[in-house]
């Protein structure tokens, strides 16, 4: 199975919703463990990156492809 891309200031969607019945998370801190952001109730979990890989289901907003895009103004 390919592994999924992801990086710090992506909203990723889980696979199980959080408890508040959202299941989109904002990525605040990656290393040995992920330290992940409700984007419902604001609250963190700190999960081990083997977990957070079994239990991503995809990335749904990617931080860098949002800060590359161009803004576009009207003249």
């Amino acid at each position: 199975m390919e592994r999924k891309q992801y990086e710090l200031g992506d909203i990723v969607q889980m696979k199980k919703p959080h408890p508040c019945g959202t299941n989109e998370m904002e990525i605040i801190r990656m290393g040995m463990d992920i330290r992940i952001r409700c984007t419902g109730c604001k609250h963190s979990v700190l999960v081990p990156r083997a977990k957070f890989e079994s239990k991503l289901k995809k990335v749904l907003r990617s931080a860098a492809s949002s800060a590359s895009e161009p803004s576009e103004e009207s003249h």
